[in-house]
């Protein structure tokens, strides 16, 4: 069940609505799916906490619409400061995570905006952080969708491994 937050910010209405998904337990598969995102959201916020796989493949978030979850044609990097820094691009979806290890766990959040409805062109920005390392882990991208977005996927970059902990939600806006 699905429900609406309202504030007094919306420059439009005078409110602006946002709505929660269901939370998702992230303890099998190798996908979790969000489908049914209504036309005309502008914003969708993707929260995580606790979440691990069997492997050390990093975690993504994938968008999609009518014709299924696009994987391919994404741009961005991902930074991890530990005791160094190191950064990774992506190019098979919206990268959360590197130089993961299959003992760490992640929680954190991705904001995804649309920057141009004509494009349908999404852009994003990602905090992350593991249990089990000291560091934080930044990352931004953009995607430009065949049709008006419908769906987001967690998923890994190799697409195979499986989630064995943790949660996940959206919320849209």
């Amino acid at each position: 069940m699905a429900s609406v937050i309202r504030g007094s910010d919306d420059f439009d209405s005078g409110t602006v609505g946002i709505t929660l998904g269901t939370a998702v337990a992230t303890t099998s598969g190798t996908s979790i799916d969000f489908t049914g995102i209504p036309a005309g959201v502008k914003r969708i916020t993707v929260m995580f906490k606790g979440v691990s796989t069997n492997s050390t493949s990093n975690l993504l978030v994938q968008l999609g619409d009518s014709g299924g979850v696009e994987t391919s044609s994404y741009a961005g990097s991902v930074t991890i400061v530990t005791t160094g820094v190191n950064a990774l691009n992506f190019s098979t979806g919206l990268l959360l995570t590197q130089q993961r290890t299959a003992s760490y766990s992640d929680q954190g959040i991705m904001t995804i905006l649309l920057m141009d409805s004509a494009t349908d062109t999404w852009v994003s920005s990602s905090s992350v952080g593991h249990v089990g390392v000291a560091g934080t882990q930044q990352g931004s991208g953009s995607k430009a969708l065949s049709a008006t977005l419908d769906r987001i996927r967690l998923t890994t970059v190799n697409g195979t491994s499986t989630f064995d902990a943790g949660s996940v939600n959206i919320s849209w806006g």
